[in-house]
């Protein structure tokens, strides 16, 4: 059975496999949890990622991207890409940020990762409503983790309110 725990935590420095990264479309870096991610994990990550997207082109909304972890005590980063809230069906928006988390954990046990943190996709300047992405997030990792080799999943809140409703989500769906 996979563990999980949800912390008010940074993320940059869990002793974790993954990483999950909250990326936008470009994997450019950027702003809250990406541009820590990038200034912590150095100049190597960035790179990687613009090769990514030479290669394959913007992301969509729900997919995922591993690069190296730079500098990061992880192994791997993942570039989620969560939907911004309100350019689509909530129905549609729901299942595009639970494939951030799927993807990643499906992901993550094809390279053998035992353990994956993951920040609060999309809560940002992504204005996913909080609660509704916390409930999203932890149903999604619960369905994914039921036959996953995942040992260890960590929700490293960046907030007080973020870990307050994903502990109530936690508490109200395991």
């Amino acid at each position: 059975m996979t563990a999980i725990d949800v912390l008010l935590a940074d993320i940059t420095a869990l002793d974790v496999d993954v990483v999950v990264n909250a990326a936008n479309a470009d994997l450019a870096g950027g702003g809250g949890v990406d541009g820590a991610i990038h200034r912590a994990a150095g100049p190597t990550v960035l790179a990687e990622c613009r090769e990514v997207i030479a290669r394959r082109g913007r992301l969509s909304a729900g997919e995922v991207e591993p690069t190296g972890a730079g500098d990061l005590p992880a192994r791997w980063v993942f570039h989620a890409v969560g939907p911004i809230w309100g350019t689509a069906d909530p129905e549609v928006q729901d299942r595009q940020l639970a494939d951030c988390y799927r993807r990643s954990i499906s992901l993550a046990a094809e390279l053998g990762a035992s353990s994956v943190a993951f920040p609060n996709i999309s809560t940002g300047v992504y204005a996913y409503p909080r609660e509704r992405a916390a409930h999203v997030a932890v149903e999604a990792v619960l369905a994914a983790t039921r036959d996953s080799a995942i040992e260890r999943i960590v929700f490293a809140c960046f907030d007080q309110e973020n870990l307050d409703l994903t502990r109530s989500a936690w508490e109200e769906l395991r």
